[in-house]
């Protein structure tokens, strides 16, 4: 199986949280051939295991470690490239879903899974709202 991860997703590989149980399912259940993620995906990683050290939910040294080993495991994912014609389109995709609260970081991830449509087999989010727009766009999910 080919995955999509979001970075919702992609966070319950290195820390447990609600909703890590749905992905562990999905891992035991099939073969996991490659993991798709989208560019952005570093950034918001980063962003998301730093504002775990702010609220206390991380120490520094734990977030340090697991930043190591995302970085150490970024060669085993397949980056979506954030390019111009993903960034069009998002931009798309804002016009389309942006007044039903698609925002632009989303924007992003769904123009990634759009664009590798033919390479994947589901698409994995913990974003309710996500999820929404990758089923209009009949993009297979694991709820």
């Amino acid at each position: 199986m080919k995955l999509f991860l979001d970075t919702s997703s992609l966070i319950k590989l290195y820390y447990q949280e609600d909703g890590t149980d749905k992905l562990d399912r999905v891992f035991g259940e099939y073969i996991i051939e490659e993991i798709f993620l989208s560019e952005i995906s570093i950034t918001e990683f980063y962003s998301a295991i730093f504002k775990k050290v702010r609220t206390n939910d991380l120490t520094l040294q734990n977030a340090n470690d697991i930043l190591s080993s995302f970085a150490t495991d970024q060669a085993k994912f397949r980056f979506i490239p954030i390019n111009s014609r993903i960034i069009s389109l998002s931009k798309e995709l804002l016009e389309k879903y942006g007044v039903l609260g698609l925002r632009a970081l989303d924007a992003l991830q769904l123009a990634s899974v759009l664009s590798a449509r033919n390479d994947i087999d589901m698409a994995i989010s913990n974003d309710h709202l996500l999820n929404s727009f990758l089923q209009s766009e009949a993009i297979n999910i694991t709820l």
